[in-house]
């Protein structure tokens, strides 16, 4: 017996990945649902012990499963002590399992500013602030103060701002899971966020139809430095272009649609021949957003 057989209860075995990520693309995957900071730092230490890899996915919404699964264990912070908000203002303290959408929405109602362009975003504070979730709005990363993790050892410690190293949509740290977060936001007329916020989603939802339509829908790449990855690929013509059962949007070309049927493959497909367009026609090294599981 191994130590993560006491963990049965919590643990969720061959879960499809149409449950896990926003393309609903690839094989099963195991999934752990800790209740508890604790029961996730033992949860780390019995992976370790086990000689299993473990991973924090939040909603998934930058994923790419491949088509057969995968070995590694998916720790989901979806349980509620992960969902708690807790006002002190300026401060707001949010779980890792917040909705990046609940937070703005929370902070503007709050009179607080900083994260109302988090509003439409996809994603929830744990994942958003590990890749520093930047938008034309907000960088996330500006806002925190503080954050509470548990390392993949299991051992739990608090970080300050400086111990974290934000870049644009880059990886803050990897060797942690974010339990929770304090945002030190700017005190602010809660109406006049209001209508900030309102435009601000009007303004995404139109960019964005599929995700009304419900279809499986990613960002493809990162934006290069002074460049918008959009255009760029709109530059090479691949606005529309499938490959098997995955498209470039016609609304936005950096997302990527996916229909019934599509495959790992065919989306990693997709994005090879636009990165080799990318680079042969202009230059430029495209950087996935989208990551590989």
């Amino acid at each position: 017996m191994g130590k993560l057989d006491a963990f049965s209860e919590i643990i969720e075995r061959q879960t499809p990945a149409s449950n896990l990520t926003w393309l609903r693309v690839g094989g099963p995957v195991d999934v752990a649902r800790p209740r508890s900071e604790k029961e996730l730092a033992d949860l780390l230490k019995a992976c370790r012990a086990d000689g299993v890899e473990a991973r924090a996915l939040g909603d998934g919404s930058n994923l790419l499963i491949p088509d057969d699964g995968s070995a590694r264990l998916a720790v989901r912070l979806s349980e509620p002590a992960f969902g708690r908000l807790e006002l002190d203002s300026p401060r707001i303290v949010a779980g890792a399992g917040v909705k990046l959408g609940r937070l703005a929405t929370a902070a503007a109602s709050a009179g607080l500013a900083g994260v109302e362009g988090l509003i439409g975003v996809p994603g929830e504070v744990g994942a958003g602030v590990a890749l520093n979730v930047s938008t034309h709005d907000v960088s996330i990363g500006q806002w925190v103060e503080s954050a509470r993790v548990v390392g993949y050892d299991g051992e739990p410690r608090d970080m300050s701002h400086d111990d974290f190293v934000f870049g644009y949509r880059g990886v803050a740290f990897t060797n942690a899971i974010v339990v929770s977060v304090t945002f030190r936001l700017d005190p602010d007329s809660p109406e006049e966020l209001a209508k900030r916020l309102q435009k601000i989603w009007i303004a995404r939802k139109k960019q964005i139809p599929e995700l009304l339509d419900g279809e499986g829908v990613a960002r493809m790449f990162k934006n290069p430095i002074g460049q918008n990855a959009a255009e760029l690929v709109d530059a090479i013509n691949y606005r529309g272009v499938a490959v098997g059962g995955a498209k470039v949007s016609d609304s936005d070309p950096n997302l990527v649609v996916v229909k019934r049927g599509c495959s790992h493959k065919d989306v990693q497909r997709l994005l090879d021949a636009i990165q080799t367009e990318a680079r042969e026609r202009l230059g430029v090294e495209l950087e996935r957003e989208l990551e590989n599981w």
